[in-house]
């Protein structure tokens, strides 16, 4: 997915040779792994020339995937999750200043 939110678009063939170079994973590896993401709607492929593109944004799985970890590990409740990871963390001012205005905002 990197490799299409990054290129836009890219055919198969040059996402395999990619992920070759770089993962090591097999021409049949990368085509299965291709195929469920169509089949799950992650991937549109256009042809000729079996082209792929991303149909779901970078960001949108962000939120898939935050949501699904918060469910997960803190059933659910970002204010347990915040201040488990906080108490643990030294903010510098500036941090905790961005931190601040974050929740002003969403106070409006």
């Amino acid at each position: 997915m990197e490799l299409l939110w990054s290129n836009k678009y890219l055919a198969a063939k040059d996402i395999s040779k990619i992920v070759k170079e770089y993962i090591g994973w097999e021409k049949n590896t990368t085509y299965t792994v291709i195929k469920r993401l169509i089949d799950k709607g992650a991937i549109v492929r256009e042809d000729p020339g079996f082209i792929c593109r991303a149909a779901i944004s970078k960001r949108a799985v962000q939120n898939i995937e935050t949501k699904f970890l918060l469910n997960k590990l803190y059933n659910g409740s970002l204010s347990t999750f915040f201040t488990d990871y906080l108490k643990e963390q030294e903010l510098s001012s500036p941090e905790l200043l961005e931190l601040q205005r974050i929740i002003s905002e969403q106070r409006l």
